[in-house]
């Protein structure tokens, strides 16, 4: 429910970046998602909480999610500078990809202190912090770029744009089958430390703090090293972490099993700066939010039935076949993708 609007308002947000104020869209879409939090929290505490208010609030939070999403990447390059704009990607990338992997991990142990309903409420705080941030900004140091006389506006331009490099689509294939089958931490831990290992809320929330301090890791390692971005790092990464989640399949104990998480958390993290570094920074500035939207449709959409499916999966088998199948056909698209290279070499004008 949380991650469907993303299949229907991610192309919407990415031509809002284009065409109107990001910091107001921002805004309006922070308020979104705080509404949505703060009425979750209160009706937890009311204790009065139905699985349709769930839903209903899940989708409203993907709504609002799915316009920030390519609008807040479009962002980053009206508040930074040219020589700044690339560390500026990474760090925006690594912030967004973190915070996925780090609240689940907060609110495990959250949740076993407090309760689900303080969860929510902090949850709809950090909204209002963010709200303020973007009231605070100095507009007049923004680094705007207006559309050329006559440019179209249209969100099949974006579309259009994407098919015609071959790199992006490269990339948009391989973050898609990633987030389709490989990237649901959230389902495929919960269900580990249920189901295999026997623990509870506390022991789900160490498995996600292994996996935000391998995403921390990553985003340090990316801020530093400039060649770790671009299509041949994503494809690289991409493959080793298809590989190494399925040798976590296979380890036999909880702290086996949670050792290897920092390194795929890591590789997570390095995967996501690379493909979101390629898709923004190789694109021409009056197309940039179109194409996040396509982007983000993929990848954020790829959720919507790959957690599921995977889920699904893992019930009727096991939660090891599962985290199995999932690097497994990770790995197995990024060998097609390297195949189709090799049979098409790119031309000298692509990656």
């Amino acid at each position: 429910m949380q991650f469907a609007p993303y299949l229907f308002f991610s192309l919407l947000g990415g031509s809002f970046a284009d065409k109107f104020n990001n910091r107001k869209v921002l805004t309006f879409t922070s308020l979104g998602g705080a509404a949505s939090a703060f009425a979750l929290g209160f009706i937890a505490l009311s204790q009065h909480a139905k699985i349709w208010h769930v839903f209903l609030l899940a989708i409203a939070t993907g709504i609002a999610a799915a316009v920030d999403g390519p609008v807040r990447q479009s962002f980053v390059s009206e508040i930074v500078g040219a020589d700044d704009l690339s560390n500026a990607v990474s760090l925006n990338s690594a912030n967004f990809s973190l915070g996925r992997l780090i609240g689940p991990a907060l609110s495990g142990y959250l949740i076993t202190l407090f309760g689900t309903g303080p969860s929510f409420l902090l949850n709809g705080s950090a909204f209002l912090l963010m709200i303020f941030a973007l009231v605070m900004m100095n507009s007049k140091e923004f680094i705007l770029v207006p559309p050329k006389a006559g440019e179209s506006l249209k969100i099949v331009e974006g579309i259009r744009y994407v098919r015609g490099r071959r790199d992006l689509t490269e990339v948009t294939v391989v973050m898609g089958a990633m987030s389709l089958f490989g990237l649901n931490f959230h389902v495929n831990t919960a269900l580990m430390t249920s189901e295999v290992f026997l623990l509870g809320p506390a022991s789900f929330g160490f498995l996600g703090t292994c996996i935000a301090m391998g995403a921390v890791s990553g985003s340090l390692i990316c801020a530093r090293m400039e060649q770790l971005r671009g299509l041949q790092i994503v494809l690289r990464t991409a493959f080793l972490f298809g590989v190494l989640s399925v040798v976590a399949s296979v380890m036999p104990t909880f702290m086996l099993f949670a050792l290897t998480l920092p390194v795929i958390g890591a590789l997570n993290l390095i995967t996501i700066i690379a493909a979101t570094y390629t898709m923004q920074m190789t694109v021409e500035s009056s197309v940039r939010g179109r194409v996040m939207g396509l982007y983000l449709l993929v990848f954020m959409g790829g959720t919507t039935f790959g957690a599921p499916l995977m889920g699904w999966f893992a019930e009727t088998t096991n939660p090891r076949y599962s985290i199995a199948a999932g690097g497994a056909v990770t790995a197995l698209f990024v060998c097609g993708v390297l195949a189709m290279r090799r049979l098409r070499p790119p031309a000298q004008n692509e990656l």
